[in-house]
Protein backbone atom coordinates (compact mmCIF):
# COMPACT_ATOMS: atom_id res chain seq x y z
CA UNK A 1 0.00 0.00 0.00
CA UNK A 2 1.15 3.53 -0.80
CA UNK A 3 0.52 6.42 1.57
CA UNK A 4 1.07 10.17 1.86
CA UNK A 5 2.13 12.09 4.98
CA UNK A 6 0.71 15.62 5.19
CA UNK A 7 2.52 17.43 8.00
CA UNK A 8 4.12 20.89 8.22
CA UNK A 9 6.18 20.26 11.37
CA UNK A 10 9.48 18.69 10.33
CA UNK A 11 10.03 16.72 13.54
CA UNK A 12 6.48 15.37 13.53
CA UNK A 13 6.88 14.33 9.89
CA UNK A 14 10.13 12.48 10.58
CA UNK A 15 8.62 10.72 13.59
CA UNK A 16 5.58 9.51 11.65
CA UNK A 17 7.85 8.41 8.81
CA UNK A 18 10.05 6.47 11.26
CA UNK A 19 7.12 4.78 12.96
CA UNK A 20 5.50 3.84 9.66
CA UNK A 21 8.74 2.27 8.43
CA UNK A 22 8.89 0.21 11.62
CA UNK A 23 5.21 -0.76 11.82
CA UNK A 24 4.55 -1.34 8.11
CA UNK A 25 7.85 -1.94 6.33
CA UNK A 26 5.99 -3.33 3.32
CA UNK A 27 4.09 -0.06 2.83
CA UNK A 28 5.51 2.58 0.49
CA UNK A 29 5.79 6.25 1.42
CA UNK A 30 4.72 8.02 -1.77
CA UNK A 31 5.68 11.44 -0.48
CA UNK A 32 5.29 14.18 2.10
CA UNK A 33 3.57 17.57 1.78
CA UNK A 34 3.26 20.43 4.24
CA UNK A 35 0.65 22.77 2.76
CA UNK A 36 -2.83 22.80 1.27
CA UNK A 37 -1.50 23.83 -2.14
CA UNK A 38 1.24 21.18 -2.24
CA UNK A 39 -1.16 18.44 -1.11
CA UNK A 40 -3.70 19.27 -3.81
CA UNK A 41 -1.00 19.22 -6.46
CA UNK A 42 0.40 15.92 -5.17
CA UNK A 43 -2.97 14.14 -5.00
CA UNK A 44 -3.88 15.26 -8.51
CA UNK A 45 -0.79 13.54 -9.89
CA UNK A 46 -0.03 10.68 -7.49
CA UNK A 47 -2.52 7.97 -6.50
CA UNK A 48 -2.18 6.70 -2.91
CA UNK A 49 -4.13 4.22 -0.79
CA UNK A 50 -4.46 6.31 2.35
CA UNK A 51 -3.26 9.54 3.97
CA UNK A 52 -1.83 10.51 7.35
CA UNK A 53 -2.90 14.14 7.57
CA UNK A 54 -2.38 16.96 10.05
CA UNK A 55 -5.32 19.36 10.36
CA UNK A 56 -3.35 22.60 10.71
CA UNK A 57 -1.03 23.18 7.75
CA UNK A 58 1.40 25.87 6.70
CA UNK A 59 -1.15 27.76 4.60
CA UNK A 60 -4.47 26.89 6.23
CA UNK A 61 -6.38 23.84 7.45
CA UNK A 62 -6.66 20.53 5.65
CA UNK A 63 -10.39 20.90 5.01
CA UNK A 64 -9.57 23.44 2.32
CA UNK A 65 -8.09 20.54 0.34
CA UNK A 66 -11.46 18.78 0.20
CA UNK A 67 -13.15 21.94 -1.05
CA UNK A 68 -10.98 21.85 -4.16
CA UNK A 69 -10.55 18.16 -4.98
CA UNK A 70 -12.47 14.97 -4.29
CA UNK A 71 -10.77 12.66 -1.81
CA UNK A 72 -12.21 9.14 -1.58
CA UNK A 73 -9.44 7.28 0.22
CA UNK A 74 -9.13 6.65 3.98
CA UNK A 75 -7.55 9.39 6.09
CA UNK A 76 -6.00 9.12 9.54
CA UNK A 77 -5.98 12.64 10.93
CA UNK A 78 -3.40 13.94 13.38
CA UNK A 79 -4.38 16.87 15.55
CA UNK A 80 -3.44 18.84 18.64
CA UNK A 81 -7.13 19.16 19.54
CA UNK A 82 -8.49 17.00 22.32
CA UNK A 83 -12.13 16.90 23.41
CA UNK A 84 -13.55 18.37 20.20
CA UNK A 85 -11.48 16.02 18.07
CA UNK A 86 -12.80 13.03 19.97
CA UNK A 87 -16.38 14.16 19.46
CA UNK A 88 -15.95 15.09 15.80
CA UNK A 89 -14.15 11.98 14.65
CA UNK A 90 -16.15 9.47 16.69
CA UNK A 91 -19.37 10.86 15.29
CA UNK A 92 -18.06 10.47 11.76
CA UNK A 93 -16.27 7.11 12.19
CA UNK A 94 -12.94 8.50 11.00
CA UNK A 95 -9.77 7.74 12.91
CA UNK A 96 -7.58 10.38 14.49
CA UNK A 97 -4.35 10.58 16.48
CA UNK A 98 -3.67 13.23 19.07
CA UNK A 99 -0.27 14.90 18.76
CA UNK A 100 2.41 14.05 19.68
CA UNK A 101 1.61 10.79 17.93
CA UNK A 102 2.45 7.67 19.95
CA UNK A 103 3.62 4.50 18.22
CA UNK A 104 1.03 2.23 19.83
CA UNK A 105 -1.80 4.58 18.83
CA UNK A 106 -0.56 4.71 15.25
CA UNK A 107 -0.34 0.93 15.23
CA UNK A 108 -3.95 0.62 16.44
CA UNK A 109 -5.16 3.07 13.78
CA UNK A 110 -3.38 1.11 11.05
CA UNK A 111 -4.87 -2.17 12.25
CA UNK A 112 -8.32 -0.59 12.19
CA UNK A 113 -7.66 0.63 8.67
CA UNK A 114 -6.58 -2.85 7.56
CA UNK A 115 -9.56 -4.57 9.19
CA UNK A 116 -12.13 -2.20 7.77
CA UNK A 117 -10.52 -2.07 4.32
CA UNK A 118 -12.08 1.36 4.02
CA UNK A 119 -11.07 2.26 0.50
CA UNK A 120 -14.19 4.13 -0.66
CA UNK A 121 -15.51 5.21 -4.02
CA UNK A 122 -17.23 8.31 -2.65
CA UNK A 123 -15.77 11.18 -0.62
CA UNK A 124 -16.53 11.38 3.09
CA UNK A 125 -18.57 14.25 4.51
CA UNK A 126 -15.67 16.45 5.60
CA UNK A 127 -18.00 19.39 6.28
CA UNK A 128 -19.50 17.64 9.29
CA UNK A 129 -16.03 17.06 10.68
CA UNK A 130 -14.92 20.62 9.99
CA UNK A 131 -18.01 22.12 11.62
CA UNK A 132 -17.81 19.84 14.65
CA UNK A 133 -14.10 20.37 15.13
CA UNK A 134 -13.30 23.92 14.08
CA UNK A 135 -16.67 25.40 14.98
CA UNK A 136 -15.59 25.45 18.61
CA UNK A 137 -12.39 27.31 17.80
CA UNK A 138 -13.56 30.43 15.98
CA UNK A 139 -11.91 33.65 17.13
CA UNK A 140 -14.06 36.08 19.09
CA UNK A 141 -11.51 38.91 19.31
CA UNK A 142 -8.10 40.04 18.10
CA UNK A 143 -5.16 41.56 19.93
CA UNK A 144 -3.80 44.75 18.33
CA UNK A 145 -1.03 47.13 19.27
CA UNK A 146 -1.34 50.90 19.49
CA UNK A 147 2.04 52.46 20.21
CA UNK A 148 3.26 50.89 23.43
CA UNK A 149 -0.12 49.54 24.47
CA UNK A 150 -2.21 46.51 23.54
CA UNK A 151 -5.96 46.42 22.99
CA UNK A 152 -8.48 43.81 21.99
CA UNK A 153 -11.06 44.24 19.25
CA UNK A 154 -14.22 42.17 19.32
CA UNK A 155 -15.03 40.22 16.18
CA UNK A 156 -18.34 42.05 15.70
CA UNK A 157 -16.48 45.37 15.46
CA UNK A 158 -14.43 44.23 12.43
CA UNK A 159 -15.70 45.33 9.00
CA UNK A 160 -13.11 43.52 6.90
CA UNK A 161 -9.52 42.32 6.63
CA UNK A 162 -7.31 43.17 3.68
CA UNK A 163 -3.75 42.68 2.58
CA UNK A 164 -1.42 45.25 1.09
CA UNK A 165 2.15 44.47 0.05
CA UNK A 166 2.15 41.28 2.16
CA UNK A 167 0.88 43.14 5.25
CA UNK A 168 -2.57 42.23 6.62
CA UNK A 169 -4.80 44.91 8.13
CA UNK A 170 -7.82 44.62 10.39
CA UNK A 171 -10.33 47.41 9.57
CA UNK A 172 -13.06 48.28 12.07
CA UNK A 173 -16.55 49.71 11.57
CA UNK A 174 -15.28 52.86 13.31
CA UNK A 175 -12.89 53.24 10.33
CA UNK A 176 -9.68 52.38 12.19
CA UNK A 177 -7.10 49.96 10.86
CA UNK A 178 -4.47 47.87 12.60
CA UNK A 179 -1.68 45.62 11.39
CA UNK A 180 -2.15 42.02 12.52
CA UNK A 181 0.24 39.08 12.38
CA UNK A 182 -1.98 36.74 10.38
CA UNK A 183 -2.20 35.69 6.74
CA UNK A 184 -5.61 35.90 5.09
CA UNK A 185 -5.50 32.14 4.52
CA UNK A 186 -5.06 31.60 8.27
CA UNK A 187 -7.92 33.96 9.03
CA UNK A 188 -10.30 32.08 6.76
CA UNK A 189 -10.19 29.01 9.00
CA UNK A 190 -10.45 31.05 12.21
CA UNK A 191 -13.48 33.17 11.32
CA UNK A 192 -17.17 32.31 11.39
CA UNK A 193 -18.08 31.54 7.78
CA UNK A 194 -21.63 32.69 8.35
CA UNK A 195 -20.29 36.21 8.95
CA UNK A 196 -17.03 36.44 6.97
CA UNK A 197 -16.24 35.55 3.35
CA UNK A 198 -13.02 35.63 1.31
CA UNK A 199 -14.41 38.03 -1.27
CA UNK A 200 -11.15 38.39 -3.20
CA UNK A 201 -7.51 37.41 -3.06
CA UNK A 202 -6.77 40.36 -0.75
CA UNK A 203 -10.00 40.83 1.23
CA UNK A 204 -12.17 38.99 3.77
CA UNK A 205 -15.45 40.81 4.30
CA UNK A 206 -17.98 40.95 7.11
CA UNK A 207 -21.48 40.61 5.63
CA UNK A 208 -22.58 43.71 7.57
CA UNK A 209 -19.91 45.87 5.93
CA UNK A 210 -21.12 45.18 2.37
CA UNK A 211 -23.48 47.98 1.34
CA UNK A 212 -23.73 47.41 -2.40
CA UNK A 213 -23.16 44.52 -4.81
CA UNK A 214 -22.92 45.49 -8.47
CA UNK A 215 -22.52 43.46 -11.64
CA UNK A 216 -19.16 44.08 -13.23
CA UNK A 217 -17.25 43.33 -16.42
CA UNK A 218 -16.50 39.70 -17.28
CA UNK A 219 -19.24 38.26 -15.03
CA UNK A 220 -17.61 39.55 -11.86
CA UNK A 221 -19.14 41.49 -8.97
CA UNK A 222 -17.98 44.78 -7.52
CA UNK A 223 -18.43 45.35 -3.79
CA UNK A 224 -18.96 48.67 -2.02
CA UNK A 225 -18.17 48.77 1.69
CA UNK A 226 -19.12 50.94 4.62
CA UNK A 227 -16.66 52.03 5.89
CA UNK A 228 -14.91 52.31 2.54
CA UNK A 229 -12.25 49.75 1.69
CA UNK A 230 -8.95 51.24 0.51
CA UNK A 231 -8.90 48.86 -2.48
CA UNK A 232 -11.36 48.03 -5.21
CA UNK A 233 -12.80 44.62 -4.34
CA UNK A 234 -13.99 42.43 -7.20
CA UNK A 235 -15.44 38.95 -6.72
CA UNK A 236 -14.00 36.70 -9.42
CA UNK A 237 -16.29 34.90 -11.85
CA UNK A 238 -15.34 31.56 -10.24
CA UNK A 239 -16.37 32.77 -6.77
CA UNK A 240 -19.59 34.59 -7.69
CA UNK A 241 -21.86 31.58 -7.13
CA UNK A 242 -20.44 30.78 -3.68
CA UNK A 243 -20.46 34.46 -2.74
CA UNK A 244 -24.14 34.92 -3.64
CA UNK A 245 -25.07 31.76 -1.75
CA UNK A 246 -23.22 33.14 1.27
CA UNK A 247 -25.02 36.48 1.03
CA UNK A 248 -28.30 34.56 0.78
CA UNK A 249 -27.48 32.62 3.94
CA UNK A 250 -26.63 29.27 2.29
CA UNK A 251 -23.35 28.36 3.95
Amino acid sequence: MKYLIVEDERFAYLEIKRMMAKLCPDYTLAGGTESVADTILFLKNNPVDFILMDIRLADGNCFEIFEQIQVSIPIIFTTAYDEYAIQAFKLNSIDYLLKPVEEDELSAALKKLQQQNTVKNTPFDYKKIEDALLGHHKKSRFLVQMGDTYHHININDIAFFYSEEKVVFLHTFSDKKFVIDYALTQLESQLDKKIFFRASRNCIANITSIKKISKYFNSRLKLTFQPECPHEILVSRERVSDFLKWVDGWN
